[in-house]
């Protein structure tokens, strides 16, 4: 049996430490070659509000979303773009399973937007003013007739999956609800003002199967500045 000295086996340790070394930096030097829409980089916003202030919606339940649900949507959607780069080079890659790496691009893409409009949205007091309400107001007669008209759609999702926004179409230069399936489902050229998560991780930990009560404590919770800096923004009128 060979006997190794305490050099020798130092040694050893650092040439394996060293192949180890030079592999992630390759990687890491290949990622950085890669063309921007492949190279896989985002990361996670954090969050604008203090998840323990909240009123009816527990910082257990906003850690676990954003920890779980959003961060493991920033980390798929880099993993998705790097794959899409490995395999555009393949010339003989049949096109269906490019196309389903395309599909998970894109709902990945949006779980990963939405999500950081609906965190974003969060944390204020819940009253509406200033050029949102305006704006609703304007287009649905009433505040409450427009806050009616958005719950419902949001308890349309209940049970299922899927995202309520109210929404500004810069084609049709209209303000809707919108009823969102999955992460995808968008009518094209509108811009989100609020969005409202209805995949049943946003509330399943604090109210179970009564999604009523969520959107209730969602409303509660609408940072107002937030949608105000949104219709200036994009200059909505």
């Amino acid at each position: 049996m060979t006997k190794f000295t305490r050099r020798e086996a130092l040694k050893g340790v650092a040439a394996v430490a060293t192949v180890i070394a030079t592999f992630y930096e390759s990687d890491a030097a290949q990622t950085e070659s890669l063309p921007r829409a492949f190279a896989g980089k985002h990361q996670p916003k954090a969050l604008p509000f203090d998840p323990a202030k909240l009123t009816g919606i527990s910082e257990k339940l906003i850690r676990s979303h954003y920890e779980n649900n959003y961060t493991g949507a920033v980390k798929a959607l880099n993993l998705v773009e790097q794959r899409l780069a490995g395999f555009a080079k393949e010339k003989d890659l049949p096109a269906y399973l490019y196309g389903d790496l395309k599909r998970q691009e894109l709902s990945r893409t949006g779980s990963v937007v939405l999500h950081e409009l609906y965190f974003s949205n969060l944390g204020g007091n819940g009253k509406a003013d200033g050029n949102a309400r305006k704006l609703i107001e304007q287009w649905f007669g009433t505040y409450e007739a427009w806050e009616a008209e958005f719950k419902r759609t949001g308890n349309a999702l209940s049970g299922g999956s899927g995202w309520t926004v109210l929404g500004y179409n810069q084609q049709t230069r209209e303000i809707h609800n919108y009823w969102s399936a999955d992460h995808t489902a968008n009518p094209p050229f509108t811009v989100p003002l609020l969005v409202l998560d209805m995949y049943e991780h946003a509330y399943q930990m604090d109210y179970g199967a009564a999604a009523a009560k969520y959107v209730d404590a969602f409303m509660a919770n609408v940072n107002w500045d937030e949608v105000n800096r949104r219709v200036d923004l994009y200059r909505v009128k």
